[in-house]
């Protein structure tokens, strides 16, 4: 029985080591175009490290599209019932919908709607479009017309910047963070939306008082009405004056000759020159029933910079976008205008994860440069072989930057995650690294001792294979063993997949770098 089963496993034996010897003896023979072939692999994967896209999380978010709108003075209550609950229904039958959520709040409504996984994004949105051009007209004529959110990444923010001044007021400050920084940070590659906490915009304001109202006959429709019509700009879009080109044209026999409306009103003594009507022979203006000022729309929410009063301004960047490229970006563009920021104290580090995935990096350089002095001073300290020790050597950083290569060629973003499955792949790189080199070197200082006659290329060829085949075979269980989490699905599986896949991959390349 012992015999019949020993021949079938030196067979297999046979078989499974011929693709092995077959790459070791290449390897070889052709050791020149080895080496060339490992130069270049250093030259090109250093560019490409240039050129990686860098995050701190995977993409873990399912795909979305928000939809807002606004109503201009209405209650939360109110809000659901004229907006929310007509658009809802009017998305309900979306394809790929799972999930529709709806947040009503004065004067906002914001519906998130969530997709099937695997769902296009663009496609998405195109069905969303098509579905609030039709929902739009059956709104109030008050509600603005719905509008969708800007796609932003699972992270969303990218950046916080915190603006505070002592020479300028709060409004002042919104005005130049709305209408100048923000426009800038706009035109920055990979910048999504810039949504800015504590605004207070300055308009004009209209203040009523009901009691010089009452004693002029002016009712409040009749306020917001002339006001409306007297400014080609506003909150108050289905007044009359909100409409452009309603100048029409002169027009003679030679030329025709465009009739534009040149509006006097310029503050808000002007506006309050404007006439709502008569009393007693004498005209009731605007001034008469009102306190004209500047002001701000009613505070949502608040922001506070330095302990003091400010700006918060929070940046989020696009789907797949780099966060380091575009954090560069953004410093590029205040590097800019801060010139024309005179006054303005800018605060860039509230919220940074720019700085985060540098870090990362940097411990993972230095975990690396550890190894490979540790791998030096083993071999060095039980082997006495400088050349062995920077054979092994070069195989680490080798590994790394093949992996790193063939995760930019599956389109996966570099984040902490990635580079938390490099580190753990470390030691077994690091293995490799040593295993054949030490069997090597050591059946050397066996034949130099005997005086064998043995030539060099097949001694190292037969010392590789005596330990290659076990290598292998750990390899490939170190692989399968993490298989499983790179099938796992939902929130898990997208955190702790590129874990596995970087680790699996780092892996695989050290094995097949060892055995060149």
């Amino acid at each position: 029985m012992g015999t019949s089963y020993t021949a079938p496993r030196q067979g297999f034996r046979e078989r499974s080591g011929k693709p092995v010897r077959l790459i070791v003896a290449s390897a070889l023979r052709f050791r020149f175009l080895v080496i060339g072939l490992a130069f270049a692999l250093v030259y090109f994967g250093t560019q490409q490290l240039g050129h990686q896209k860098l995050d701190v999380f995977p993409e873990f978010a399912p795909v979305q599209v928000q939809v807002q709108a606004e109503a201009l003075g209405l209650s939360t209550s109110e809000v659901e019932e004229f907006v929310t609950v007509p658009l809802e229904n009017a998305l309900s039958g979306v394809p790929n919908v799972e999930t529709i959520r709806s947040e009503s709040v004065p004067q906002l409504t914001a519906i998130t709607m969530l997709f099937r996984s695997g769902t296009n994004l663009l496609q998405a949105r195109r069905y969303v479009q098509e579905r609030l051009q039709t929902a739009s007209t059956q709104l109030p004529t008050f509600v603005t017309t719905p509008s969708m959110y800007p796609p932003v990444s699972a992270t969303s923010r990218i950046m916080a910047v915190g603006l505070s001044s002592k020479t300028l007021t709060p409004e002042q400050l919104s005005m130049t963070a709305y209408w100048r920084i923000r426009a800038r940070l706009l035109r920055v590659p990979g910048v999504a939306n810039v949504a800015i906490w504590g605004e207070k915009p300055q308009v004009l304001q209209v203040q009523t008082e009901p009691r010089r109202m009452q004693a002029r006959g002016v009712t409040l429709r009749q306020v917001m009405s002339i006001t409306g019509d007297a400014l080609d700009a506003g909150l108050l879009r289905f007044a009359t004056g909100s409409v452009v080109g309603t100048g029409g044209f002169l027009e003679n026999a030679s030329q025709r000759l465009p009739v534009h409306a040149s509006l006097p009103i310029v503050g808000p003594h002007d506006l309050g020159q404007v006439p709502l009507g008569k009393q007693n022979g004498k005209t009731v203006r605007i001034a008469d029933v009102a306190r004209m000022t500047y002001g701000h729309p009613p505070l949502i929410g608040d922001a506070v910079v330095d302990n003091g009063p400010g700006l918060l301004m929070v940046i989020e960047k696009f789907p797949g976008a780099n966060t380091v490229a575009v954090t560069q970006g953004i410093d590029h563009a205040f590097d800019e205008m801060r010139p024309g920021l005179s006054g303005i104290h800018i605060d860039k580090h509230i919220f940074r994860p720019a700085t985060f995935i540098q870090l990362a990096i940097h411990n993972l350089t230095l975990a690396v440069i550890i190894g490979c002095v540790l791998v030096v001073l083993v071999l060095v300290a039980f082997l006495l072989e400088w050349r062995a020790a920077f054979i092994s050597l070069v195989t680490i950083p080798l590994s790394l930057v093949a992996a790193t290569i063939v995760l930019d060629l599956r389109g996966t973003t570099i984040n902490t995650l990635v580079l938390a499955g490099f580190a753990v792949a470390v030691g077994v790189v690091v293995d490799d690294a040593i295993i054949d080199t030490e069997n090597i070197v050591r059946r050397l200082r066996v034949r130099r001792e005997r005086g064998s006659p043995i030539a060099i290329a097949p001694l190292i060829l037969a010392a590789s294979l005596e330990v290659r085949s076990a290598i292998l075979y750990a390899t490939l269980i170190n692989v399968v063993a993490v298989l499983p989490v790179v099938f796992v699905g939902g929130l898990s599986g997208s955190f702790f997949g590129p874990l596995a896949i970087s680790y699996s991959i780092a892996v695989l390349a050290s094995m097949v770098i060892a055995l060149t």
